[in-house]
C-alpha cells in the first residue's frame, strides 16, 4: 500500500522509531527496516535513515509486497528519510 504524503506534511510527521542505517549498503538498510519493524506497534511510524540511493525504491517495493504502508521520503544532509507505516 503507497500513501505518498507531501513533503511538508513527512517533515512534520513524527516517527515512533528510528533506524540509522547510514553507511549500509544494499540490501543492509532493507534488513534493519525488515527488523524495525518488529519493534514498532501497528499503526506506527517507522523511519528510516539510508546513504544508499537504492533504498527508498527497495523499501518502497517491500512495503507493498508485504502490506505496509509507504509514506514517502526525504532528502537530508547526506541521507535519505524513508517513513513507512506498519499495518499488519
Amino acid at each position: 500500500m503507497t500513501t505518498v504524503l507531501p513533503e511538508t506534511d513527512l517533515a512534520a510527521l513524527a516517527a515512533d522509531a528510528v533506524v540509522d542505517a547510514r553507511g549500509a549498503a544494499c540490501p543492509g538498510p532493507l534488513l534493519e527496516a525488515k527488523k524495525g519493524m518488529g519493534t514498532v506497534a501497528v499503526g506506527s511510524v517507522l523511519e528510516l535513515w539510508s546513504t544508499d540511493p537504492q533504498t527508498k525504491i527497495d523499501v518502497h517495493a517491500w512495503s507493498d509486497k508485504v502490506g505496509h504502508e509507504f509514506l514517502g521520503h526525504l532528502t537530508a544532509d547526506g541521507y535519505e528519510r524513508i517513513f513507512i507505516r506498519r499495518v499488519k
